[in-house]
């Protein structure tokens, strides 16, 4: 931009009046004088041409020394694989089950058998933590769990990879039905994998939580994930004639404890492919391991 009026040139031509006037402050505060001047929709700093070289020079150090902020310093989340892999893992997994215990497959009662029970996981069948999340009540209470399982599962496994995302979701699920059954009493039952479903919103929270950059936040700003989780739970989790409130709460709480360890594991493992599978084959050991005890248990 060349129009300056006589004797003036342009220093800065921006189209920010922020900057603009910085720069007019710092050439003040050298004992020079620039004028701020808008025209054809952008700001620009004059200053007398007998100045201008001494100008451009201080701006010039003032722009190296105090160099722009990234708008969004290091808030790009690193995401993982196989997370689409877990989500149809996850979908198999239940539906088998299901296919199974509303069947009576092989004239089993798989409910009484795998259900969480308190009194009777207080007694030392633990295998029922895991048993129950793979267990639902009615083709709706199935539907449920697939899609926002699937949904939280999907987000989840972003984060941490498909593989430890799931393991880490059945240990929760499993921590928050042994959890459950402490607080409630001896004739309590529950199924289904809505405590995992909860387990893994709480693993997207310890996620959010975890602060990326050095850059102060504001307490406000800090726990607003565990605020949205909360409030997410509470519309989802609390509501309904046969909802385990109990059992979402601690599902939630134990995802909020496993995820965050789990987000703290170096990125390295996270990226890395044989940490990814054997965590999942790991999550579906968990699940078939407990079922056979619970088989072998009730022969």
């Amino acid at each position: 931009m060349d129009d300056a009026p006589p004797g003036y040139a342009v220093m800065l031509s921006t189209p920010t009046r922020k900057q603009c006037r910085e720069a007019a402050l710092v050439l003040q505060s050298v004992g020079l004088h620039g004028k701020m001047v808008r025209r054809r929709g952008e700001w620009t700093v004059i200053v007398r041409q007998s100045d201008f070289e001494a100008a451009e020079r201080h701006w010039s150090s003032y722009c190296q020394e105090n160099p722009p902020a990234d708008p969004h310093p290091d808030e790009q989340v690193p995401l993982f694989g196989g997370a689409w892999h877990a989500v149809v893992a996850y979908l198999l997994v239940l539906m088998t089950f299901a296919t199974l215990s509303f069947r009576g497959f092989a004239g089993y009662d798989w409910f009484t058998a795998g259900q969480m029970q308190a009194g009777r996981v207080l007694q030392g069948e633990l295998w029922r933590v895991v048993t129950a999340l793979t267990l639902h009540a009615d083709g709706t209470h199935l539907v449920s769990n697939l899609a926002f399982g699937a949904i939280f599962g999907l987000l989840a496994g972003r984060i941490l990879g498909g593989g430890l995302a799931w393991l880490v979701i059945v240990l929760a699920g499993a921590l928050g039905n042994a959890m459950n059954a402490i607080v409630q009493g001896d004739a309590h039952t529950s199924i289904g994998a809505s405590t995992s479903v909860f387990a893994a919103l709480g693993v997207l929270v310890s996620h959010a939580l975890i602060p990326r950059t050095s850059t102060p936040q504001s307490r406000l700003r800090r726990f607003s994930p565990l605020v949205g989780g909360v409030v997410l739970l509470a519309m989802m989790g609390l509501e309904g004639e046969r909802t385990d409130v109990s059992a979402h709460v601690t599902g939630f709480l134990a995802g909020l404890v496993l995820g965050g360890l789990g987000c703290r594991l170096p990125t390295r493992w996270l990226a890395g492919t044989v940490v990814q599978w054997t965590s999942g084959l790991a999550a579906i050991i968990v699940i078939l391991t407990a079922w056979g005890v619970a088989i072998a248990a009730g022969q």
